[in-house]
């Protein structure tokens, strides 16, 4: 990744850059008050690859429900995909999973979007079921995706002293 370009959490003042782009990547593209509902929610991790004076090449949404995680959302703009940025974004976004004490990450692909599917082989993830029809705009199919992380150390306890989840 080059080094002007850093990864962040997203902000309120990054929504309307970030709606522009899920517009640009999505079919049925969420509003700028979804994502604002989302940054109020403590499950949600959204993150941002920012350029220069915060030029947002990419985002990212997932989030963490007890021991497991999906990611909802995740795209990068256009011209700058293949150059290993949707790699970073997912790498931490699998790291903050990680230590929010998250097992296994889920996700859909559609089976069309072969960049996105070598991607998430690519980081681990395995095909564990298909979902009829569950893309509406075009009509297709969705690839059910998962990767379960490390397990949490033995020895890290939680604020009230109990072990934490034990992935498998």
């Amino acid at each position: 990744m080059p080094a002007e370009v850093v990864l962040r959490r997203m902000s309120p003042d990054d929504v309307h850059r970030v709606e522009a782009l899920e517009t640009e990547s999505f079919s049925t593209p969420w509003k700028a008050s979804t994502f604002i509902a989302l940054l109020e929610r403590d499950p949600v991790e959204a993150w941002v690859v920012v350029e220069g004076h915060d030029e947002i090449l990419g985002y990212a949404v997932l989030w963490c429900i007890q021991d497991d995680g999906e990611i909802a959302n995740i795209a990068i703009r256009e011209d700058r995909r293949g150059k290993g940025l949707g790699s970073a974004l997912l790498a931490r976004l699998l790291e903050v999973a990680q230590e929010r004490g998250v097992c296994h990450v889920y996700l859909e692909v559609r089976p069309s979007n072969t960049a996105a599917g070598a991607l998430y082989e690519a980081h681990g993830f395995e095909e564990i079921a298909v979902r009829s029809g569950y893309y509406a705009e075009p009509k297709e199919d969705a690839r059910v995706l998962r990767k379960t992380l490390a397990s949490p150390s033995p020895t890290s306890l939680s604020e009230d002293g109990k072990m934490g989840n034990v992935c498998s």
